[in-house]
Parts: C-alpha cells; structure tokens; sequence
C-alpha cells in the first residue's frame, strides 16, 4: 500500500464520520452547545472543514471552495471569508449556526472530492516537498497532510460526543 493510499483512506473516514455525526440532527440540536462555552456540532464540522479546505488547497495551489464555491455565502455566517474557526471566541463559536444538516455535509463533500483529487496524484516524493517554511524545521506535505488528517478526526470525535451528550434519553 502507498502512502497516498493511506491518506486516502483517513480522510474518507472522516467523510463517512461527518456523515454520521450530523445525521438525522434538527437545528436546534446540530446548533446546541452541550456546555456553556462548549462548541457545537456545526461549529466542529464547519470548522474541520474550514481547515481542510484551507489547508488542502494551500499545499497543492488550489481555490479554496469555501470562496470559489458558493459557500460562504450559502452559510452566511457574518465572518470573514478567510476565516476557519481557529481561535475562536466562544461568541464567535456562537456565530456560526447552520440551518440544515445538509447544508454541511454538503460543503464537507465538495471538499473531500478536491481533497481526494490532490491526494490521487501524490508521489512518494511530493510528500518530502516544503509546504510551510515558518516553522522549524519547516512543514513538508506529508506533515501537513497528517496534520489535517489529526486534526479533522480530534474535531469530528468531538462532535460524535458533543452529539451524545445532546441526544441521551
């Protein structure tokens, strides 16, 4: 198995977990903080999807389909385009409220498809390929793609908790 293969797979599991998590979830629930200053399941799979987004089309040269789509405005968060959630505020975390389930699974998906599209044409020897040099050492892509791969799956984790703590019986 080649590492793209590998990577391919992490993120498909994250698509099929996104699925999960907001599946069958009603406004209100999808946008319920569990905990005063807790995040939401919009929130987590907006903002994991942000980053992605962000960072996927960063390493490879790519738009971002947050602004090359209709995303942003289809949202229509009040944020500003770039933004991705890091750092939020918990006002801010309040902001993003999502309507329907769809709506987000829907964006989590254009993004998989340009996700699996960069990742289909990986080599050995474009993982070794400096992507970041602000960090030391600096940020190849294949640890910038674990590193989205991690970050995405902590995210979705805490929106399949962040679900059952707002569904239970």
């Amino acid at each position: 198995m080649h590492a793209k293969d590998i990577l391919i797979d992490g993120f498909g599991r994250i698509q099929e977990e996104v699925h999960t998590v907001v599946e069958g979830l009603d406004p209100e629930r999808l946008n319920a903080r569990p905990a005063p200053g807790a995040n939401s399941v919009a929130w987590l799979v907006w903002h994991l999807t942000r980053v992605q987004d962000d960072h996927i089309a960063d390493a490879f040269g790519l738009d971002q389909s947050w602004l090359t789509g209709d995303w942003a405005d289809r949202f229509g968060l009040g944020l500003p385009r770039h933004d991705t959630g890091y750092g939020h505020t918990p006002a801010e975390v309040g902001r993003v409220r999502v309507a329907d389930a769809r709506l987000l699974t829907g964006y989590y998906d254009t993004v998989h498809t340009q996700t699996l599209g960069a990742l289909r044409g990986l080599t050995a020897r474009d993982l070794e390929r400096v992507v970041d040099e602000r960090w030391e050492p600096p940020v190849t892509l294949g640890v910038r793609l674990v590193s989205v791969l991690s970050d995405d799956l902590q995210h979705v984790g805490q929106a399949a908790y962040a679900r059952g703590l707002l569904t239970r019986s």
